[in-house]
């Protein structure tokens, strides 16, 4: 008698709207997962996708006029977002301090690829996210707080150079660049050769 109570009890916890709306929400997280998932070898087309959102965020303030403390929000977090990208993983100095220099000060010394903070794909999925939250806050008026703009843009400006002088000055030191290119890249003759090569 207990186990058919139990049967009946479970059939109806199965078929509850809560059971369904967290069934729901996950077969919806999972298909948005393997869409970003999908969406990662193709870097040039993110970034298109990214300038198409940002240009639709910059005509809707434009035409608004309004919305500067929202602008300058998204702002400071994308400045951010671009040091984290330029850093390294493993900050240097700290290293350096810890075990001594790690990165190769000379032609001959260890090759170490550099590895970044914040990958690629998370500061463009960052970024994106931010603008599209950022366009969402321009449909509620309590956002739109009155400020006098040349003055969040003058200091936005000063803390950006501000900032990106101490990144610089931080490469300059331990002689690191976050970015690919002029750097030498292996085709690989090895790798040409072996695909020739019948299994």
């Amino acid at each position: 008698m207990e186990s058919g109570g139990n049967e009946a009890s479970s059939d109806l916890s199965s078929n509850s709207p809560s059971s369904f709306l967290t069934d729901w929400t996950y077969g919806i997280s999972r298909k948005y997962q393997y869409l970003l998932d999908k969406s990662t070898p193709h870097v040039l087309r993110r970034w298109i996708g990214f300038g198409f959102v940002a240009l639709i965020y910059i005509i809707r303030v434009y035409f608004l006029e309004g919305f500067y403390i929202v602008s300058y929000g998204l702002g400071i977090y994308i400045l951010n977002l671009l040091i984290a990208f330029l850093s390294p993983q493993v900050d240097p100095e700290v290293q350096e301090l810890a075990d001594g220099p790690t990165l190769p000060t000379r032609g001959s010394d260890e090759f170490r690829p550099f590895v970044r903070r914040l990958p690629e794909f998370k500061f463009w999925y960052s970024m994106t996210k931010a603008f599209c939250i950022a366009f969402v806050m321009t449909f509620f008026s309590a956002f739109d707080v009155p400020v006098f703009w040349p003055i969040l843009l003058f200091y936005w400006m000063v803390l950006f150079f501000l900032t990106m002088k101490r990144q610089i000055l931080h490469m300059i030191k331990y002689k690191y660049v976050p970015f690919s290119l002029g750097k030498q890249r292996y085709t690989g003759k090895r790798a040409a050769s072996t695909d020739n090569v019948p299994s």
